[in-house]
């Protein structure tokens, strides 16, 4: 497999890991939003989040309550973000959580599309009953 985070989890390729499990495996971004920024990602390929099996969500979430008390603690933000692009919107193919430190002015935003979306009841019954 030509996958980048594959490479990584299988050390072909050298990273600076911050912690690794049976699992997961986390390492340090290296195109980052801030310093700090880290990267979750499982070590079975999976692109969705809807294929992860639970035991290795729930690893993922826990570790990265982990991770952002840890960033706390060392970077002193003004909060963090994290993300996770699915789809065709995962650059990598890999599944991959990022966790990084905020800081006011950090040049980190959304960009929102200027058309109008509907908001409604009817929407959430939808998927309330689809859940």
């Amino acid at each position: 497999m030509n996958c980048i985070f594959c490479k990584i989890i299988d050390k072909e390729i050298e990273s600076n890991i911050v912690y690794e499990s049976n699992n997961i495996i986390a390492f340090l971004d290296t195109d980052p939003i801030n310093e700090g920024h880290i990267l979750i990602v499982p070590k079975k390929h999976y692109l969705d989040i809807e294929e992860l099996p639970s035991e290795v969500l729930n690893e993922i979430m826990e570790l990265s309550q982990r991770i952002i008390k840890v960033l706390k603690t060392i970077y002193n933000p003004n909060g963090y973000s994290i993300m996770q692009n699915g789809g065709e919107f995962n650059e990598i193919g890999h599944f991959h959580l990022h966790i990084f430190p905020r800081y006011q002015n950090d040049g980190f935003g959304w960009k929102c599309n200027e058309k109008e979306i509907n908001v409604s009841q009817k929407i959430a019954r939808n998927i309330r009953k689809a859940l």
